[in-house]
């Protein structure tokens, strides 16, 4: 219990660092791509952010790890966290590392009780639109035969392609620009998936309510009139006997 109680603090301590951190590595991110005119110390300062933001992510799974009282189990439920940890090991690419940054800040956020839908739906929109963006245009710009080569362009492609609505305009080149469009397809398909089963489930729940509270209503006037009729018969047997005695 000591120890479940130490990883529940650690976590709640360390939520808005790290989240906090993962901003500051979306940024990091973000600056060689948007400027392509950046010098070689402007991106080895941001890529140096990314690792430290990485390795703070890293450190944060150990710790989780070794307070966790289950150390087995955790690693079964936290599988995800573990592969993002270990994946910009396997192959130190910054798009890599970008992707596990948002796995790992999804993972958290998942574990805070105060996170409604509406704060995920907005949350994971704007994560796909500049994860897709970015990382398209950091792999198209340069391509002979892309016509992705602004962050407009790339910003325009993402929510066409996220929607499904696939206008043709623009569309990726190489190998992993259409892995990347094929991620992000999926991932709108997902979210849109998850926000038409919840509005279901919203609506649903709402006329449950409703009918629940129209049954309780209608069982509350039901036993009223069953009151009503005793009492008039009650009224009315009274009424017999006084008639007698006279």
């Amino acid at each position: 219990m000591e120890q479940l109680s130490a990883q529940a603090r650690w976590e709640r301590h360390t939520q808005r660092p790290l989240l906090a951190l993962a901003v500051a590595f979306a940024v990091a991110y973000a600056v060689p791509i948007v400027d392509g005119s950046a010098g070689y110390s402007l991106t080895a300062a941001c890529t140096g952010v990314e690792w430290v933001v990485w390795g703070a992510f890293a450190v944060d799974y150990v710790v989780r790890l070794a307070l966790a009282p289950r150390r087995k189990e955790f690693v079964r439920r936290h599988w995800l966290d573990l592969c993002a940890v270990v994946l910009p090991l396997l192959q130190p690419l910054r798009l890599l590392r970008l992707v596990s940054t948002l796995l790992l800040v999804g993972r958290r956020a998942r574990m805070a009780p105060q996170i409604r839908l509406t704060t995920y739906v907005v949350g994971s929109v704007v994560g796909l639109l500049m994860f897709g963006s970015l990382a398209v245009l950091s792999v198209e710009r340069d391509s002979p035969h892309g016509n992705i080569r602004t962050l407009g362009d790339a910003v325009w492609w993402s929510f066409t392609t996220m929607t499904t609505v696939g206008y043709g305009d623009h569309a990726p080149t190489t190998g992993l620009g259409r892995m990347i469009a094929v991620g992000l397809m999926l991932s709108g398909i997902a979210l849109l998936g998850v926000v038409t089963a919840n509005i279901a489930a919203w609506f649903i729940a709402r006329f449950e309510k409703d009918d629940v509270e129209e049954r309780r209503q209608t069982e509350a006037i039901a036993s009223l009139a069953e009151e009503v009729r005793l009492l008039r018969a009650e009224v009315a047997r009274l009424a017999q006997r006084q008639e007698q005695r006279r």
